[in-house]
């Protein structure tokens, strides 16, 4: 390996001295130099023009550039100031707060008129937003000279920074590096890219894409190196995944096909409904997988509430026919109760297979989780090994040792996202050869994102709602701005539990947590106040607003019995409203519950909004979800909610969420200006991109499985697909 291989490999100690490396390894996980060069510019600020300080990110680090409008010192005691300076770039402003000793420097530097990168991390208080102590450096000033100097072109390089390392410092590091790699001989190798494809689609070669994304003359310059880096990136997600289907295709599997006269077919006559259009579609998909000779990996995704559990039962029902046993795998012990209660009631008689009174045709379906008793337990086990039961469901504890099956014929994994890669092969590893699999997810995930996290799946989607579901209405209440909105809210609470139905408040935490031993000094009167939890909160409710409703308590710490009972006694209509955690996520079915109220919603994903709001409106009954939130009006956490609030399409809010939340969490790691695997990709503006890679890619993988004529992809492909990563991908 020589060339630009060789030089992108190098240890950056080399480059930047052992001192700064350690701080890049430890706080930004870069520690070669290919490492600092594919960490790019978040954006780029031009000498004219500044930073939008309208849509700043809350609780993130940020850099910004702009001019200092005013600055007011207040003293209070000896050694006891406070610098505040307002900075604006004509989009809106932002103050910076300076606390004692600090004072000193910034109130010499920064000046009204004086422009400056600012860098610090953006919080809120007293309504107004700002940074705390931010580092700064002058951009037009005579000692901001050598700054200017640094970014000798017209647009300068935002980084995705962290506390311990500004933009501008790394900015500085990557032009060392650069000037010291333009003397090296470091063209021609380390092109993941095969030849062909790069001319073909007249992409530029590496080092000047590389040299171009960080050191811009121009707007051109940018678009011409994005463009390549993106194609980088698909291409080597898109092989690893076709690499992944292959040798998935490879494997043999036993075809399920269910009884002319079976299960699946007296299940269907005392269907009480007809199946949808959708649904009637996605099984017969289904079927067809389940009919040949090799694994079935397909991704089922639909709406809350769009009937998948019934796809997936009636899939369980055909593999049952055919001799077979199915699993299905639940995140958590309440949900895989719910779901055997659920499948249970479906099926009537049918699931009593081999019991007095039960159906010639049935067949038993167990339950199995951690924390049954021993007898159960065994019981459950001994009907899972001679066959007795044709369908289990259960959490990880399905994954045990101890589990053995009589032939596992499929296995359906609800809320993929919760599993990892060894709890599916260990599953797997359960059948004489690998089950069928169906993964089931109630988040929208756009096209382009299924064909980047879960490319080596096929994907069905649900998208009607089984007829009778009511539509919500959802509103934004603004606590802080209009407290006698909040008033309303508990108001209309009453009123639903007036009218013979039932509520769910949601906060973000549980209230028993230890408390933080830290006193809080003066700069941290800034930050947020903590987020409301739901002792507390059901408390002050039961006291005050809802004063004589039955207002109890769910969250995830307590017993699984102490929640099962909760549950039960809710569904009975015995509760009138539940304060919880988001254990009710997935899977609660209550159609009496018409309110929700969520507060502190923005601290809140999209989906997960979309999500906990699915659980109301289940029923014949309309249903209405609340958003509270603290938050000013012009933030983009304000934005989020109102963008929930504006419609109830699931896949439309998963686009908006993805928008806002960029890329990095797609793949599964929360960004905080760390590396991630997708640096200059965006899963949902990039759609062609990514489309034409998968294409590339399974036409090379056809071609050359081994990619032995592709030694440059091939290191590229084990660096993306490093242990955590092969987790990642390994979805299906």
């Amino acid at each position: 390996m020589d060339g630009m291989s060789a030089a992108l490999d190098e240890p950056l100690a080399k480059s930047v001295g052992g001192r700064t490396a350690k701080v890049f390894a430890d706080h930004l996980g870069l520690r070669t130099v290919g490492d600092l060069l594919h960490h790019y510019p978040r954006r780029y600020a031009e000498r004219g023009e500044l930073t939008r300080l309208s849509d700043l990110p809350l609780d993130e680090h940020v850099t910004v550039v702009a001019r200092v409008a005013k600055a007011t010192k207040k003293t209070y005691g000896p050694g006891k100031a406070r610098l505040e300076v307002v900075v604006t770039d004509g989009s809106g402003s932002l103050t910076l707060v300076f606390f004692g000793r600090g004072v000193f420097k910034p109130e010499h530097d920064l000046l009204p008129g004086r422009r400056g990168m600012f860098a610090g991390k953006v919080s809120v208080f007293h309504r107004t937003v700002q940074l705390m102590h931010p580092e700064y450096q002058l951009l037009d000033a005579e000692d901001g000279k050598e700054a200017v100097d640094a970014f000798a072109s017209r647009l300068i390089p935002i980084y995705p920074a962290v506390k311990q390392v500004n933009s501008w410092t790394i900015a500085k590091t990557v032009d060392t590096v650069l000037t010291s790699l333009g003397a090296t001989q470091w063209a021609g190798t380390g092109e993941p890219l095969p030849a062909a494809l790069r001319e073909s689609r007249g992409l530029a070669p590496l080092p000047e894409a590389l040299e171009k994304i960080h050191r811009p003359r121009s707007k051109a310059d940018i678009m011409v190196a994005k463009e390549r880096l993106k194609w980088d990136e698909a291409f080597v997600l898109q092989v690893a995944l076709a690499r992944r289907r292959a040798a998935d295709d490879a494997l043999p599997a036993v075809p399920r096909v269910p009884a002319e006269d079976g299960l699946l077919k007296a299940f269907d006559a005392r269907l009480p409904f007809t199946l949808t259009e959708g649904q009637q579609k996605v099984s017969a998909e289904i079927f067809a997988d389940l009919a040949t000779d090799h694994p079935m990996h397909r991704l089922l995704q639909g709406e809350v509430g769009s009937g998948k559990t019934m796809v997936a039962l009636r899939a369980m029902l055909g593999v049952v026919d055919a001799g077979g046993q199915a699993a299905m795998l639940a995140p958590t012990e309440v949900l895989a109760q719910q779901h055997h209660r659920s499948i249970t009631e479906m099926m009537g008689d049918l699931a009593e297979g081999g019991m007095l009174g039960g159906s010639d045709l049935g067949t038993k379906v167990v339950l199995l989780t951690g924390s049954m008793g021993a007898a159960a337990r065994r019981q459950a086990l001994l009907d899972l090994v001679t066959g007795e039961a044709g369908i289990v469901v259960g959490t990880h504890a399905l994954i045990e040792d101890k589990v053995q099956f009589h032939d596992l014929g499929l296995v359906v994994v609800d809320e993929q996202h919760r599993f990892g890669v060894e709890q599916r092969d260990a599953l797997r590893s359960k059948a004489k050869q690998p089950p069928h699999l169906l993964v089931m997810t109630a988040t929208p995930i756009p096209r382009t994102v299924a064909m980047t996290v879960f490319g080596d799946l096929e994907t069905s989607v649900l998208d009607q709602l089984p007829a009778g579901r009511s539509p919500i209405a959802t509103h934004v209440v603004p606590a802080k701005d209009k407290p006698h909105f909040l008033a309303r809210a508990w108001e209309r609470v009453r009123e639903e539990v007036e009218n013979g139905h039932q509520g769910y408040v949601v906060c973000p935490r549980i209230g028993d947590e230890e408390p933080d031993a830290k006193k809080k000094s003066a700069e941290d009167e800034a930050e947020r106040r903590p987020p409301l939890a739901v002792l507390e909160t059901a408390e002050q409710l039961a006291k005050g607003p809802l004063a004589g409703l039955r207002v109890e308590v769910l969250h995830g710490r307590m017993q699984p019995e102490a929640k099962d009972d909760v549950m039960r006694r809710f569904a009975a209509g015995e509760v009138d409203v539940l304060v919880a955690t988001t254990v009710i996520e997935v899977g609660v079915n209550v159609p009496n519950a018409t309110a929700m109220v969520i507060m502190d919603a923005d601290r809140f994903g999209v989906s997960q909004l979309h999500q906990l709001r699915g659980r109301v409106g289940r029923g014949s009954a309309a249903g209405l979800c609340l958003l509270v939130s603290e938050m000013p009006e012009a933030t983009s956490a304000r934005a989020r909610l109102d963008a929930v609030a504006g419609t109830l399409d699931g896949f439309e809010l998963s686009r908006i969420d993805l928008e806002q939340r960029r890329e990095g969490d797609v793949l599964g790691q929360a960004q905080s200006g760390t590396r991630s695997s997708l640096r200059m990709l965006t899963v949902i503006d990039d759609e062609d991109v990514i489309a034409a890679a998968r294409e590339e890619a399974t036409a090379l993988v056809a071609a050359d499985p081994e990619l032995a004529g592709q030694p440059d992809l091939r290191s590229a492909l084990e660096s993306l697909v490093d242990a955590d990563r092969e987790q990642y991908l390994d979805k299906g």
